[in-house]
């Protein structure tokens, strides 16, 4: 059986809208690289030094990190080796197979949950990359699935931040805990704690504020909000997820490592992969963070934000040859 027919095999078991929403989002990834590569591999069919060279400026061009670029490449050119390949269009499920080894690392994407009572997710990120329109879509899921969701304003800094949490409070039906603009960031967290537990609340969402100039002040912030929370909830925060715009490539993996694994990240939420061609930075900051990308943006529906799954991204961005290869075998 070919790769690619096992890759649709083994995502059988998706709901057809998901997979149709991956699709969909990936639609300028899978253009700007992926039929890239197509034509790359229909032009030239001879494996040289050309081809090579041509791929690393494909895979360079759609953000999936020049380290990343160069040792996927060596590899191919071991597979090529060992494997005497001479027609280029070989190299497809290759390239394809070794992509998802990469998204898919050991770690469960699964976002954690508090078995004993209250799950506190913690949102960061710089403004602007989208965190409190995440927040809002996943206070949507979460009360979709039937729980109980409580928000908290924790960004008290940005002018505008607490009015735009309520909106998507609103929104999602939820109920948002806050204090004025300029208070304590860590006061909120306590009361939205307090709140959730005089509630039996099932998940508490926390802003927090997103400024990076300033780098040090926002490091202690966070730390004096994560002893707040752990003071009422020993085994909280469950999850400190850092929000990046996936449209800003390079740019998102910088961020990310300037907040780095210090200010206690376990994962990372791509947000505005459906307004990118460079959606290889996927690829780029799951090698370059080991931090696993555990939700991804792709549209502006509440529906929008999806759990990431590697099988089927690697099956959306390669749609157009899964669909080639059964019209061949038919």
């Amino acid at each position: 059986m070919s790769f690619f027919r096992k890759l649709k095999e083994s995502i059988s078991g998706k709901t057809e809208s998901v997979t149709k929403q991956f699709r969909d989002g990936l639609e300028k990834t899978r253009k700007g690289f992926v039929e890239k590569v197509a034509d790359l591999i229909t032009r030239r069919k001879k494996i040289d030094e050309e081809f090579y060279e041509e791929l690393e400026e494909i895979l360079i061009g759609a953000d999936v990190g020049v380290n990343t670029v160069m040792t996927l490449v060596e590899e191919l050119r071991a597979e090529v080796k060992k494997q005497r390949i001479e027609d280029a269009a070989e190299l497809r499920p290759i390239l394809s197979g070794k992509l998802m080894d990469l998204l898919r690392g050991d770690d469960d994407n699964s976002l954690k949950e508090n078995p004993d009572g209250i799950t506190v997710i913690l949102f960061v990120g710089v403004n602007g990359v989208g965190k409190t329109t995440t927040i809002g879509k996943l206070a949507h899921r979460y009360k979709q699935e039937g729980k109980k969701v409580l928000l908290a304003a924790g960004d008290t800094f940005r002018a505008g931040a607490i009015e735009q949490l309520e909106v998507w409070g609103q929104r999602a039906g939820v109920d948002v805990i806050k204090q004025n603009p300029g208070s304590d960031p860590a006061a909120v967290m306590y009361d939205a704690v307090q709140a959730a537990k005089q509630r039996n609340v099932d998940i508490l969402i926390c802003d927090t504020a997103g400024r990076l100039q300033n780098k040090s002040n926002l490091m202690e912030e966070l730390n004096k909000i994560f002893r707040v929370i752990q003071r009422e909830i020993p085994s909280a925060p469950h999850e400190v997820l850092m929000v990046l715009d996936a449209t800003t490539g390079q740019n998102a993996l910088t961020q990310a490592k300037l907040f780095g694994e210090k200010s206690g990240v376990t994962g990372l939420v791509l947000t505005k992969l459906d307004g990118t061609a460079k959606g290889g930075i996927v690829v780029a900051i799951r090698q370059e963070m080991n931090l696993p990308v555990k939700l991804v943006g792709l549209g502006e529906k509440m529906e929008d934000l999806q759990p990431f799954d590697s099988q089927q991204f690697v099956h959306a961005l390669f749609a157009g040859m899964i669909d080639e290869e059964e019209k061949a075998e038919e």
